[in-house]
């Protein structure tokens, strides 16, 4: 993706905007961001159909209501650890 360089003025009906909002609010992102989206899964760049299904698929994690974050780097270090120390023999 390059450099946001374009300024886009866009018009909107209630129900549209209240749409984008509400989609804003529960992803966590702003409205320009879903907007973004929005163009890239109807519009996929030319990395064809693989990448535009790529992004479908890792949109559809997000919309699971249960769906936790993964594992942060202190955790997996720490899991990494315990399982180095399982392969290490006493001497």
């Amino acid at each position: 993706m390059s450099l946001l360089e374009r300024r886009l003025q866009l018009l909107l009906d209630a129900d549209r905007y209240d749409r984008v909002c509400a989609e804003a609010a529960r992803s966590g992102r702003s409205v320009a961001a879903v907007i973004r989206e929005a163009i890239d899964l109807r519009f996929p760049d030319d990395e064809g159909p693989t990448s535009a299904a790529a992004a479908q698929a890792l949109l559809l994690l997000t919309d699971e209501p249960d769906h936790q974050p993964g594992e942060g780097p202190g955790e997996l270090k720490e899991a990494y650890a315990v399982h180095l120390d399982g392969k290490v023999e006493p001497r």
